[in-house]
């Protein structure tokens, strides 16, 4: 069993024996609730997070009461690899948007065990490098693609990161997504069930056409796959 929780989460998977060790002893699986706000602005993060199923939304709350997803976090990466290298104080919201799954450790014992391993903080350095590039690609993808676009790049993400084609998004969570308002969302959604991409319905949806997808997605869904693949690929 511990060999199979480690194997569905990409950074555990990716340690060394030894450094893989260091953190063992520490870590605990639980539940990934949805909607639970796992850290919230300006708090300080105390758990790290591996996902093994399900979705982690990094969200930034604007002062008239806009939230805007920055970037994802799912089955290969964690949540906290920033915390570790800097401050803990969380500069966003990290809300489950997927229910799902993970392995969790204390933060500090995380820190420990960088400390002691030049491998794990090199590791870690890139996730954070990988999240850092996908936050940028995001705020560039909101300002300039249209809405269609940016719908299906955020479909298509989240489904690699949580490897399932049945979705549970409210027109709110995606309007989040993408940076948009709740009728552009619905417009849009409406147009990638008319071509067959997806279906929706009430929240729930179903993923029927990848390539379709694909097509429709601007280029900031390979952009950011092509970065994950360079920092956190087979070395």
């Amino acid at each position: 069993m511990e060999t199979m929780v480690r194997s569905s989460n990409g950074f555990l998977s990716a340690l060394s024996a030894d450094d893989y060790e260091l953190i063992r002893p520490h870590l605990r699986t639980g539940d990934l609730p949805h909607d639970a706000v796992l850290v919230a602005t300006g708090e300080t993060l105390k758990r790290a997070y591996f996902p093994h199923r399900g979705v982690i939304s990094l969200v930034v709350e604007l002062a008239r009461g806009e939230h805007v997803q920055v970037a994802m976090i799912g089955r290969d990466s964690l949540l906290g690899t920033l915390s570790i290298m800097g401050d803990a104080c969380a500069l966003n919201t990290a809300i489950v948007l997927v229910p799902g799954s993970a392995s969790m450790m204390d933060l500090d014992r995380l820190r420990v065990a960088a400390d002691q391993s030049c491998t794990l903080r090199t590791l870690l350095t890139r996730h954070g490098l990988a999240v850092y590039a996908q936050v940028q690609q995001t705020a560039s993808c909101n300002a300039a693609h249209p809405v269609e676009s940016r719908l299906s790049r955020c479909l298509l993400h989240t489904h690699d990161l949580s490897g399932d084609y049945r979705l549970l998004l409210t027109q709110e969570a995606m309007a989040q997504m993408i940076g948009a308002r709740r009728n552009s969302v619905s417009l849009v959604a409406n147009t990638l069930q008319q071509a067959n991409f997806i279906n929706y319905s009430r929240g729930h949806i179903q993923i029927l056409n990848l390539d379709g997808l694909r097509q429709t997605a601007c280029e900031c869904y390979a952009t950011v796959k092509a970065q994950y693949d360079r920092l956190l690929g087979p070395r």
